[in-house]
């Protein structure tokens, strides 16, 4: 099985690395590289637009595009598992992730990203901001879905291709997913879904369920699933699998707080 999550807006490049991390080099260098050519030719008036961010940000992000090089090193880049820090990796916490559990995820994890399309754990980022539904126009088409095509889904073709039976787990936003043409993936795909218990009823509740995304990477990770029935005994934080509400395709699991 292969697992998606999204990337996250918020970016950590301070917190010291664990000694000795072993690191690998994104798959799509030159196309990200082609985005870059794109984005520098922006100025942060452009770019605020653009993202709908504000101008503080969009200077900060400016000066990402401009110092973006090909060559990924130590000093301007680090593995993406440990640079995203948004709420999926609240979650996932890979700082405290064993070198046995990364190596684990560095083969079963997959990271999709609007600028370097698919990122393994351990593949070297350097920090950007570009999300996959942003509309920037290429030579490809007008947004990111037409710059990447069936490339996505053609690379998780090929992960996947020592599986006899492939499936891809989907925790990523439907923002991203999207960036996977279905009609090249050759896997069978599990959506799961985080509901909470809130105001007499359960609903999906964004900042929860996208930390319990990261804590399912996390379970996945350290009980080294490999088939869709173990994703039942996922029981984390108080979640658990409620089979009246799943079906083959879509597995939810449920978590009443107390109070509520």
């Amino acid at each position: 099985m292969l697992f998606l999550l999204s990337p996250a807006k918020s970016l950590d490049y301070d917190t010291p690395l664990p000694p000795e991390l072993p690191h690998t080099l994104p798959q799509f260098v030159s196309d990200s590289a082609q985005l870059i050519d794109v984005l520098k030719e922006k100025s942060p008036q452009d770019i605020a637009s653009l993202m709908s961010i504000s101008d503080t940000l969009a200077g900060l992000n400016v000066a990402r595009f401009g110092a973006w090089r090909s060559k990924f090193t130590a000093a301007n880049s680090r593995q993406a598992i440990m640079a995203f820090n948004g709420d999926v990796y609240e979650g996932l916490q890979a700082q405290s992730l064993s070198a046995d559990d990364l190596g684990w995820a560095q083969d079963h994890v997959a990271i999709l990203s609007g600028l370097y399309g698919v990122l393994r754990p351990l593949d070297w980022m350097q920090p950007y901001r570009l999300e996959m539904g942003t509309r920037l126009p290429t030579s490809a088409g007008a947004t990111l879905y037409k710059f990447w095509g069936p490339r996505i889904a053609e690379y998780l073709n090929k992960r996947l291709r020592a599986d006899t039976t492939p499936v891809v787990v989907n925790l990523a936003s439907q923002e991203y997913f999207k960036s996977v043409d279905l009609k090249t993936l050759k896997a069978r795909v599990i959506e799961c879904v985080f509901e909470d218990y809130k105001s007499g009823q359960y609903k999906i509740i964004s900042f929860y369920a996208k930390r319990a995304r990261g804590l399912m990477a996390r379970y996945a990770i350290e009980n080294r699933l490999t088939t869709p029935h173990q994703l039942e005994g996922f029981n984390v934080e108080g979640y658990a699998w409620h089979a009246a509400s799943s079906s083959p395709e879509r597995l939810v699991f449920r978590r009443k707080v107390a109070g509520n």
